[in-house]
């Protein structure tokens, strides 16, 4: 155990730095993992403890005042109700900030979706006007109990009593109204009624929503909502980061094994008289193997420890969503088995990979073989021996004789050597070119190819008879051309792909954590796309206006297309309709007109432009088990609405369940309908928040403005973990680059008496282990790129689809982007290669023959 350990010392000190980047990527990505296990527990176990504590109801029903919900009670499945309260739409403000409300009649705390006070107390009988806000809402206000709300248009005005957590939708901007508990008479002028249905089996939801549509008639039904909907909103992007940092832990775990695996064949190769040494002394073939497994798996160790201890310590002080997820899943109950669990599995991970390697350093004899005397991957070819030196002779046409040289023939004489011959002294191939020493074989002696001067001459296809006469002369009418690649060119090349097994297997190492960085680059150039460009994306307005009040659809939108800083006000409505099968209810929205449509991103079809014709979201389509081209057929209220879905857009409102036609074709089904919104799209450099205030104050009161909300916005955090997972992947990336040109320098050893044998410098020994390492290089970064983008465009359009935006929002980084990192990286292996190649050139020649031995 004593010898183990000072040889485990020794190899330590002599790879320091190899010893440190494995600590160092061991521990960014154990802690990637663990940030990813934190983000998938705070964003599905806060609102699931919300849900249970609350028993919150797994389905919300909408409906009118006249709707008779007592039968509801009594469906199969159904094993409580809540409600039904009496609900007013209102806008309340506070402060200069506005929103749009469900104001909802309760005389007690519910039994079923109970809020859970976070912040002053319940409804009290002797405050009439007091209520209670939704914990997002009351965010979105900065309000806090005491508060006083107004609704503007009325003189009434609200006392904020508490704050209370919900497991129901949350308020969204433009899209969910928020949710407010008001005493019942507080609600003197109900607009409908909601009630909520606790399920005894929460898969059941769509049958329990078809039975009680069939039960209150889909004409009463205004809107379903359910606990499936309200769990998505909840997780929202934390989910999204989780699965980030969750796939790219997992490749950079990849990446490190198959690194450390490589690092330790690689260093077998080079430490095979040790290791023999070791058996000759009594190690076992089992301690041998031990030895290379616990000294690495102690790295992993350190390297996942320190993350774990760091993750628990300061985690929940990173400042942003992560230090939130992080505080929040360490009050989780999983917390601590995670905490152990996720270091403990990249541990065995890494000891897994690099057990193969370590069983093979077991298995090297006593006794070193004699190394042969060739490389495997066999000598030059004949492409590398021609490219390193040529001379190219050019004859002029009619010039010499048949015996001094065919007429109307440039010969190219190839040097076995690349120092060029001294003059007067025969070249390898000119000694006598008529022996086979002079032979003009390709490859040996001079090409004879014939003159473009005369194509057909019968003597430019002899074999190379002519003679230069006297050694070092030149024949009459003739001049040299010399046209040399440099050796470390071409003996570089052969040194980075000869063997082709080690070689491939080096470059698959490599592009690995390449790959990645280019799949987390498309990531980060997405994101700048949601807010440079969302337009692209779904979202070519910037604004939503809603008017209480007012002169009408004409004046309205005239108000707004004076403001100098929008460029068009397209007039719309929403609504909820019910799909087919009436087990949820999706949202119709008819925006713009036919004069002038909405500009909707279209990722599949065509525009909708003629009477019954829509575009639909991905959402919609996996909803309805539908295509582009197919009819659907929806209800809202009581009427039909059957329309012609013609393409697909990208929506990222609703989970992308949302329906799209103009608002002419809506009319044509009810010509009563007029708009109750307007969508209004900037000019150029025009500030959103400017331009609300302006229309705020331009409408008295009367306007309801709100930005439109960027799903970028809140991917915000994103970024810093993309910068910190190219990190993690540059450190995986340096340990293979190291090991490779460790390999590539000591593999050189046996080369070195050669190549300075034959005139070679330093400098160009130095030359082609920097080469063979930029090629390599060079090759893996090609490979990321041709891989890595067709698998950051599949991966980002799958996510797309899944949360129902729709596949066709991925973005590619930039070709200028790509080159550069291409570059750096390349310029990177061969800098790193340039200091340990220049050491081992100028070995001494003793050292040298020691190592050959």
């Amino acid at each position: 155990m004593r010898a183990t350990l000072r040889w485990a010392h020794s190899d330590l000190r002599t790879h320091r730095g190899e010893a440190l980047f494995l600590v160092l990527a061991t521990a960014g990505i154990v802690a990637s993992l663990l940030l990813a296990t934190a983000l998938f527990g705070y964003a599905t176990n806060p609102w699931q403890r919300v849900f249970t504590q609350a028993r919150g109801a797994h389905v919300w029903l909408h409906t009118d005042r006249a709707a008779d919900t007592g039968e509801l009670a009594a469906l199969d499945g159904v094993q409580d109700v809540a409600g039904p309260y009496p609900t007013a739409s209102a806008t309340v403000a506070v402060r200069g900030t506005r929103a749009s409300v469900e104001l909802r009649g309760t005389s007690e705390v519910p039994e079923v979706g109970r809020p859970l006070i976070t912040a002053g107390h319940w409804l009290d009988a002797d405050e009439p006007d007091g209520v209670v806000l939704e914990s997002r809402l009351a965010r979105a206000l900065l309000a806090q109990p005491g508060d006083t709300l107004t609704l503007p248009g009325t003189p009434r005005t609200l006392t904020v009593l508490g704050i209370a957590d919900s497991p129901e939708r949350r308020y969204r901007p433009g899209e969910q109204p928020g949710l407010v508990w008001a005493p019942s008479a507080a609600v003197s002028e109900p607009g409908g009624q909601v009630i909520g249905l606790r399920l005894t089996d929460p898969g059941e939801t769509d049958y329990a929503v078809q039975r009680a549509v069939t039960v209150l008639g889909a004409g009463a039904i205004g809107q379903v909502s359910t606990w499936e909907q309200a769990r998505a909103e909840a997780q929202g992007d934390n989910r999204l980061l989780g699965q980030v940092l969750g796939l790219f832990g997992l490749g950079a775990l990849l990446a490190a094994g198959l690194a450390v695996h490589g690092a330790i064949g690689t260093r077998i190769r080079g430490h095979l008289r040790d290791i023999s040494v070791l058996k000759a002394i009594g190690f076992t073939p089992g301690q041998v193997t031990r030895v290379f497994l616990l000294q690495h798996l102690a790295y992993a160790l350190l390297g996942a420890v320190a993350a774990a201890g760091l993750t628990q310590a300061l985690g929940s002080r990173v400042p942003g969503r992560l230090g939130d997820a992080v505080g929040v899943w360490q009050g989780l109950p999983g917390h601590t088995v995670a905490l152990f669990a996720v270091p403990a599995c990249a541990v065995l991970f890494i000891g897994a990979t690099t057990g193969l390697a370590a069983w093979r350093a077991g298995r090297v004899p006593p006794v070193p073989l004699p190394r042969p005397a060739a490389a495997q991957g066999g000598g030059l070819s004949g492409a590398a021996r021609r490219v390193l030196g040529v001379r190219v002779r050019v004859r002029a046409p009619g010039r010499g004789d048949r015996g001094a040289g065919e007429p109307g023939v440039r010969t190219a004489t190839v040097s076995g050597t690349p120092a060029p011959a001294k003059p007067g002294t025969p070249g390898p191939g000119d000694a006598d070119l008529s022996g086979s020493g002079g032979s003009d074989s390709p490859g040996t002696g001079e090409i004879d190819v014939p003159s473009p001067a005369e194509p057909g001459d019968p003597g430019s296809r002899g074999a190379g008879t002519g003679r230069r006469g006297a050694a070092g002369e030149q024949a009459p009418g003739t001049r040299r051309l010399e046209l040399r690649v440099p050796p470390a060119l071409v003996l570089g090349w052969h040194k980075a792909f000869a063997r082709r097994p080690r070689s491939f297997a080096a470059v698959a190492r490599l592009t690995l954590p390449l790959l990645l960085i280019v799949v987390a680059m498309s990531a980060w150039t997405t994101i700048d796309r949601f807010h440079d460009h969302p337009e692209r994306i779904g979202l070519p307005t910037a604004l939503t206006v809603r008017a209480e009040t007012g002169p009408g659809d004409r004046g309205t939108r005239a108000l707004l297309e004076r403001d100098p800083g929008v460029a068009a006000a397209y007039p719309g409505v929403e609504v909820a309709a019910l799909v087919p099968g009436q087990t949820a209810t999706i949202a119709l929205r008819g925006l713009g007109t036919r004069e002038d449509p909405y500009p909707y991103a279209l990722a599949e079809g065509r525009r909708a432009h003629g009477p019954d014709e829509a575009v639909a979201g991905q959402g919609l389509l996996d909803l309805l088990e539908v295509e582009v081209g197919d009819w659907v057929r929806m209800t809202v209220g009581d009427q039909p609405q059957v329309l012609h879905i013609v393409g697909r857009s990208i929506e990222p409102e609703n989970a992308g369940r949302v329906i799209s036609t103009s608002l002419d074709t809506l009319r044509e089904n009810d010509p009563r309908l007029e708009p109750t919104l307007h969508q209004l799209r900037l000019r150029a450099g025009a500030d959103p928040d400017e331009v609300a205030g302006r229309l705020a104050e331009a409408g008295h009161g009367r306007l309801d403005v709100h930005a439109v909300a960027n799903p970028a916005d809140g991917l915000s955090p994103l970024r810093g973990v993309v910068v910190g997972l190219i990190a993690v992947l540059a450190l995986v990336g340096l340990i293979e680059l190291l090991t490779a040109i460790g390999g590539t320098v000591r593999e050189s050893e046996r080369d070195l008496l050669a190549l300075k044998a034959i005139g070679l410098s330093p400098r160009q020994i130095t030359g082609i282990t920097v080469t063979a390492t930029g090629f390599t290089a060079l090759a893996a970064v090609l490979l990321a790129a041709v891989l890595g983008l067709p698998l950051a465009h599949w991966l980002i359009d799958a996510q797309g689809a899944s949360s129902g935006i729709g596949a066709g929002i991925a973005q590619a980084p930039s070709p200028v982007l790509l080159v550069l990192v291409g570059a750096a990286a390349v310029l990177g292996a061969a800098a790193l290669a340039a200091v340990p190649a220049a050491r081992a050139a100028r070995r001494r020649l003793a050292d040298t023959l020691s190592a050959v031995a």
